[in-house]
């Protein structure tokens, strides 16, 4: 997918084949297989030219990397201990990230002190702390994936 993502136009398997034997020895049927699996797991589309294909992202490798770890997250027992565990990890840089992408999420502000809907009656912030100081799981009003499926089947991105 990597390299599909790079070029981020369709690509052919001979294309796909040169660009990663400059790093190592792989066969042509190798590297068709794997786009033929990812085409049947809906990762890829593909459209005939000639005797062969063009590969092509169905979704984002953002969007593929946001699936994977709302996965991770939806699957923990505890995830607003894994939330914090996770930012804990990341780098000044990355939780600047985080709040940049929060703001664009939760859209702009609302004027004549309105509560945002990043706000909630219930004390907590608009930063996710209740008045204890815990930090409170936010309810998604997203359909989460199932394991394996293509997040562009929710998200809706085609790519392009």
């Amino acid at each position: 997918m990597s390299r599909v993502w790079k070029w981020n136009r369709p690509v052919t398997v001979r294309e796909v084949l040169e660009d990663l034997q400059q790093e190592r020895s792989i066969a042509y049927t190798t590297v068709m297989t794997v786009l033929d699996n990812l085409h049947q797991k809906g990762w890829v589309r593909r459209e005939a030219e000639g005797r062969a294909y063009r590969y092509e992202a169905v979704s984002t490798r953002a969007a593929y990397a946001a699936a994977l770890m709302n996965e991770a997250w939806s699957r923990s027992d505890n995830p607003a201990a894994a939330l914090v565990a996770f930012f804990g990890m990341m780098s000044p840089e990355q939780r600047a990230a985080l709040r940049d992408a929060l703001r664009i999420v939760e859209g702009p502000e609302t004027t004549s002190g309105e509560t945002t809907t990043s706000e909630s009656s219930a004390g907590e912030s608009s930063s996710g702390e209740t008045a204890a100081g815990e930090t409170a799981p936010r309810e998604s009003s997203t359909r989460q994936n199932a394991p394996g499926e293509n997040p562009a089947a929710i998200e809706g991105e085609t790519g392009r």
